[in-house]
Parts: C-alpha cells; structure tokens; sequence
C-alpha cells in the first residue's frame, strides 16, 4: 500500500468549489486548505500506477492550477528498510567478546578521533 500526501493549487476565488470537489471525490482524503488556496489531501494507492491515475483525476478538477506530490509512504520500502535494521547487529561482536585486546578495536568515529592508545593505558590502570 502505497500513500501519498499532495498540495493542490488553486486560485482564493475558487477554493470553496475546489476544496468541495475534493471532499466529495473518492479518490483521495481531504485533510485542511489555507485562505491563499493551497489544500493538503492525501492519495493511497496498491502501486505507483494507481496513485498516478488518482492525482490525475485530482488534476482535472475544475480550476485546480496544480496537484503535486510532496510525501510519499510505501510499505513494502519500509518493510525492507525495517528487515535491515532488524537483521542488523547493534553492537559488533568484537565488543561482546570476553577477550578483546583493547588496542585491535579500531574506532572510526566522530569523537575528535580518539587515541585508542591512550584509551587503553588508562583501562590498564584501573
């Protein structure tokens, strides 16, 4: 399942007419508009080419200027965005091991690029 949020254009005169349109098309959800024409709806869609179909009938409404897409959710990207963060190990297995030489841990942070050295020696000491 696709959705996707869209701001349509139109001119203050006719938002009234445009904004009733909107609300009475099944093709998409009316959500608020402003007094300088511009209304916020959003489309779903099962794929890309269904979405396309909606915003073109959202198109040919009577004085809309214009209809464009500003954010787009799709399930089954985040699906695969959420496999790889789930398949993902938080901390890397060198970390967990019991005998780690602190000085094979190699950091490449952002941290001013800490001494690893001077890290260790201090662990030594402790």
């Amino acid at each position: 399942m696709n959705v996707s949020s869209i701001v349509v254009q139109t001119l203050p005169k006719f938002l009234d007419e445009v904004v009733e349109a909107l609300k009475n098309t099944p093709e998409c959800d009316y959500h608020f508009h402003d007094e300088k024409g511009r209304i916020i709806i959003t489309i779903e869609g099962e794929g890309v080419s269904e979405e396309l179909k909606k915003l073109h009938v959202i198109e040919e409404i009577p004085h809309v200027i214009a209809a464009d897409m500003q954010m787009a959710y799709s399930e089954d990207e985040l699906d695969e965005h959420m496999q790889i963060i789930d398949d993902a190990e938080v901390v890397p297995k060198m970390l967990n091991e019991e005998n780690v030489n602190v000085k094979d841990i190699v950091y490449n942070g952002d941290l001013k690029k800490k001494d690893l050295e001077v890290f260790a020696e201090t662990l030594k000491r402790q």
